[in-house]
């Protein structure tokens, strides 16, 4: 059974930082992209970040450029968002995303269960 699981998400402050972790099991991601997308209440879920197979291309959503980054570590099958400067608006559930293929243009295969990203004012 192919499991995403998330952790990492919390409260925390506006300025403040977390980093989300999602560890995949069931399967081996090594060859797919994945991703990371957020919903607030009240909002349709939305893209945050992505990276490919290697590593190395990353694509990033303009509201979080600059603040969050995106990397991946195919050894632990793991998947890791580095959140920074972190402001209210960011406020939602954080899903991670597995891929169907190499590339953040294929569709998204798998989800996570989502983990909440609170930031107080």
């Amino acid at each position: 059974q192919v499991q995403l699981v998330e952790s990492g998400g919390g409260l925390v402050q506006a300025g403040g930082s977390l980093r989300l972790s999602c560890a995949a099991s069931g399967r081996t991601f090594s060859s797919n992209a994945m991703g990371w997308f957020r919903q607030a209440p009240g909002k349709d879920r939305e893209f945050v970040a992505g990276i490919s197979w290697s590593g190395g291309g990353t694509n990033y959503a303009d509201s979080v450029k600059g603040r969050f980054t995106i990397s991946r570590d195919n050894a632990k099958n793991t998947v890791y968002l580095q959140m920074n400067s972190l402001k209210p608006e960011d406020t939602a559930v954080y899903y991670c995303a597995a891929y169907r293929g190499s590339s953040i243009v294929t569709r998204v295969g798998y989800w996570g269960q989502g983990t909440q990203v609170t930031v107080s004012s």
